[in-house]
């Protein structure tokens, strides 16, 4: 009897069977990959160059950063069809406190935030109390802040800004080893992050089997560990070889770390879930859905603040079409990050790789000479393909 054939049948099985069981955790990783090596191709090798690869973050870093909050609205059941236009609001706003008005930085982008907190909030209100669809308040809210945006800034642009503010969106972390280029700060960070990943990894799969939870198998998770190390270290060492590491790189690292950790290993973040899986049954097990709801919105107002600040920050100025349609990449990017149109699922790893593929998509059909009209025709029919295997996955495990 071949027992060797018998353990690699049973290994492939396993895997295969793993892997369809977790399509959607995995299928976006492996697409980004399968995006990434096409416009490698057809770019001749441009896509991944070091100059454009820190273009890539320097471009989407206010998309993703924007998607971590439109995840939590998402999966608590809502949507916000005003952050694009929040975010050209506070723009706006702060060029005419910072450009104006000289109002130094440590008050200027605090007082920003604080006021996209507060319009967050007041939207989440009328949402979260008065039972009005976030569609219809965050719709009307969208208008209201275009308005004002041309109303700020007198219909024309204002800038430029002082150097210490383009650093929120242009600076770079200097290298603390004084090595030069290849940047030693970016290569550390690179490494560190792989021995992170590890290690996370390997404590989850130690407790999964003290606790008898299901497991992927130990192949898979070799090969999707070596692969995620492989790709990190790779671009790290792109940075490194150009200017280091971004500061917008920095503040979309730890900012997903955060909302990973809330959304997946705290109580709060399960009762989001919750809220958005059953409004009626969340709030009668005791969880308070108006709260949450009104918290989720006040969030996503504070992030799209802080992108309006990046936004403004890269321009080096304030325009009244800043954030103009912004919100749909936005959206976009959480659903084909795998996020349910019904609220209650998805991930803040998945809206970060949803925004990539973005991204990625752009830039590459820009070096490609497409046109913007084939490039909303192509992202549209992206979009329409993970929600259709959104709703094929659902009906198909009912």
């Amino acid at each position: 009897m071949d027992l060797t054939g018998s353990r690699e049948t049973s290994s492939h099985r396993t895997i295969g069977s793993y892997l369809m069981g977790h399509l959607r955790d995995y299928g976006l990783l492996f697409a980004l990959i399968a995006i990434m090596v096409f416009f490698q191709i057809v770019t001749d090798g441009t896509l991944l160059r070091p100059v454009n690869i820190t273009n890539l973050f320097l471009q989407n870093s206010y998309i993703i950063i924007m998607a971590l909050g439109m995840l939590v609205v998402i999966v608590s059941g809502n949507i916000d069809l005003s952050v694009g236009s929040v975010m050209g609001f506070v723009g706006a706003v702060a060029a005419v406190l910072i450009v104006q008005w000289q109002v130094p930085l440590a008050l200027a982008v605090p007082a920003c935030l604080a006021l996209g907190a507060l319009i967050g909030a007041a939207q989440g209100y009328f949402v979260a109390f008065w039972h009005i669809p976030s569609f219809i308040v965050t719709l009307a809210g969208m208008l209201v802040f275009r308005g004002l945006s041309l109303w700020v800034l007198a219909g024309q642009s204002v800038g430029p800004f002082p150097r210490s503010f383009q650093l929120l969106s242009t600076g770079f972390v200097p290298d603390l080893f004084g090595i030069g280029r290849p940047n030693g700060t970016a290569l550390a960070a690179g490494v560190l992050a792989v021995a992170a990943i590890l290690w996370i990894g390997l404590r989850a799969r130690a407790r999964n089997r003290q606790y008898g939870f299901e497991d992927e198998p130990a192949a898979f998770f070799v090969m999707r560990n070596l692969i995620v190390a492989g790709a990190l270290l790779f671009v790290t060492w792109k940075l490194a070889t150009f200017r280091g590491l971004p500061n917008v790189l920095i503040s979309m690292g730890v900012l997903t770390i955060i909302y990973a950790f809330l959304t997946e290993n705290t109580v709060l973040g399960r009762r989001i879930y919750a809220l958005g899986g059953n409004r009626k049954a969340a709030k009668l097990s005791g969880i308070r859905t108006e709260r949450l709801t009104f918290l989720a919105f006040a969030n996503m107002g504070l992030l799209a603040a802080l992108a309006g600040l990046i936004f403004a920050a890269r321009l080096n100025t304030a325009t009244p079409k800043a954030g103009f349609a912004v919100e749909l990449d936005v959206i976009a990017a959480v659903f084909i990050g795998g996020a349910s149109m019904a609220g209650g699922s998805g991930k803040v790893v998945g809206a970060v790789v949803g925004a990539f593929i973005m991204g990625v998509m752009n830039n590459g059909m820009s070096i490609m000479g497409i046109g913007i009209d084939y490039q909303q025709v192509i992202k549209g029919l992206v979009l329409l393909a993970a929600v259709f295997f959104d709703v094929y996955n659902k009906q198909k495990q009912a």
